[in-house]
């Protein structure tokens, strides 16, 4: 569910990412500690700027877990079941279809690019998590997987923001 931003939310946001945030909608998932863990960004930044990125990782904590996750392997196999699975590639493409179709409600930037790698391979385990964070599970497969497979490893307690 997408929440205003506060100037609380803007200033964890800044230390997160360690500048300014551009182009902040709303605030779209939380950390456990309360802190902004995934941001709504519009489709072009102030300057104009297409920003196809609808979805933002901001917790630090977190983006350094599936960083870490990303080392091992997983996209590549992640990718490789959607040439082998019909039902998982008709799924992802339908969750590229609803990033598409959510961020063009806001600004249509004229591309079919999304996030990710979306629809044809996984390039971000990040844009996906981001995805399925802010848009709760049964929307992107391999966002939804990635969030299981780092089960445990999101913050509990304080994050970077505090």
């Amino acid at each position: 569910m997408l929440e205003p931003v506060s100037e609380a939310d803007r200033a964890a946001v800044a230390v997160q990412l360690g500048r300014e945030p551009r182009a902040i909608r709303a605030v779209a998932a939380r950390c456990p500690s309360g802190h902004p863990a995934v941001i709504q960004t519009s489709p072009r930044l102030e300057d104009g700027t297409p920003f196809p990125t609808l979805y933002y990782l901001t917790c630090s904590r977190l983006a350094a877990a599936i960083s870490t996750l990303e080392t091992t392997g997983v996209m590549k196999s992640m990718t490789d079941r959607l040439a082998d699975d019909p039902e998982l590639a008709a799924a992802y493409l339908a969750a590229h279809e609803a990033y598409l179709a959510e961020r063009d409600a806001l600004d249509s930037l004229g591309t079919q690019v999304t996030a990710g790698g979306m629809p044809g391979r996984v390039k971000c385990l990040h844009a996906l998590v981001a995805h399925s964070l802010a848009v709760g599970a049964g929307v992107n497969p391999f966002g939804d997987e990635a969030v299981s497979l780092l089960a445990g490893a999101w913050p509990t307690g304080e994050c970077a923001a505090s």
